[in-house]
């Protein structure tokens, strides 16, 4: 990247956050503290009215803003890609948030840019097995990602799994995230005076309240951290032909998926589970093409399926 390029780059950075860091600078554009002082100077001899804090970091005076930014056809690109991905994994508020973004980002591509996008639009699809909320209109997202910022605890009805009915929980989210297919929130729930878990598609209903946050919350990665290292998980071997494994896909991970190796005509996966009992349900689909190398209490959990199984069948 060339000077100029670099000293854009760092103004829209500086536009996009409140405050930046030399130090976040020089890791970006791998370049030297002493080169971010010059670029900063450079900027403010230009009439960026930037403001510099020792051991805070750099700003730029509020109301200062850019003319309207120009992109590449790359990143032009991009935008499609994150658009086709947020139509079928946000929710309906999310979406129509982000479609009014992208008229925005649209109105500021050149000619060619804009035919490029219309045309890429019909050539990229993102397909999805499973619904990620409770109504095609949920707000789940929006509303949980606004308590978070605003710091306002959010009242839902929750149906959690052991549950025939929904309950009411006021709760305070830390954050969200997205794993096997669903968005969660890990929350401090005020009913069980507790951190929790909740999956997206089980809440029925939500709304913010006036009620601020009782509690200081710690970044959501630790307690993603926190969730990972106290997990109560057991080793699992198994081997399956290699012929058969190339059609399990993406389902192994669902069950704990940490590696696998080729052995002869055969390909030994390892899993971590936190249910055998589970994990026995999934391994029948393969049972006929594969075998248990570990824990020997697997095959006990399989042979009293086999059993139930028999029996329902009458045989």
């Amino acid at each position: 990247m060339n000077r100029f390029d670099r000293i854009t780059a760092i103004l829209i950075q500086l536009q996009s956050r409140k405050i930046v860091k030399a130090q976040d600078l020089a890791e970006r554009f791998e370049i030297s503290l002493r080169t971010v002082y010059r670029d900063m100077s450079t900027l403010a001899e230009a009439g960026v009215p930037i403001i510099g804090e020792a051991g805070v970091g750099y700003s730029i005076m509020e109301g200062y803003r850019l003319p309207p930014v120009m992109f590449t056809k790359e990143e032009a690109r991009t935008f499609i890609t994150a658009e086709k991905l947020v139509e079928k994994f946000t929710d309906f508020s999310t979406q129509n948030h982000y479609q009014s973004a992208m008229f925005k980002i649209k109105a500021v591509l050149r000619s060619s840019e804009k035919s490029m996008v219309e045309t890429l639009e019909n050539h990229i699809e993102v397909r999805r097995n499973n619904v990620a909320f409770n109504t095609a209109s949920s707000n789940v997202l929006d509303c949980l990602l606004k308590s978070i910022s605003e710091k306002k605890a959010v009242r839902i009805s929750y149906l959690a799994m052991t549950a025939d009915i929904p309950g009411d929980r006021v709760i305070e989210p830390v954050g969200i995230y997205h794993e096997t297919s669903y968005w969660y929130t890990i929350a401090f729930c005020h009913l069980r005076n507790a951190y929790r878990n909740f999956r997206s598609d089980r809440i029925q209903r939500i709304e913010i309240t006036e009620q601020s946050f009782e509690h200081q919350h710690a970044p959501l990665n630790d307690f993603l951290n926190e969730v990972r290292e106290n997990r109560k998980v057991q080793l699992v071997v198994v081997r399956v032909a290699k012929n058969v494994a190339r059609y399990i896909g993406d389902q192994k991970y669902y069950y704990g998926f940490v590696s696998e190796k080729i052995i002869g005509d055969q390909l030994e996966m390892a899993f971590l589970t936190e249910s055998l009992e589970w994990f026995a349900h999934w391994y029948l689909m393969i049972a006929p093409n594969a075998i248990v190398i570990e824990p020997e209490i697997l095959k006990s959990h399989l042979k009293k399926l086999i059993s139930q199984i028999s029996e329902s069948l009458q045989l």
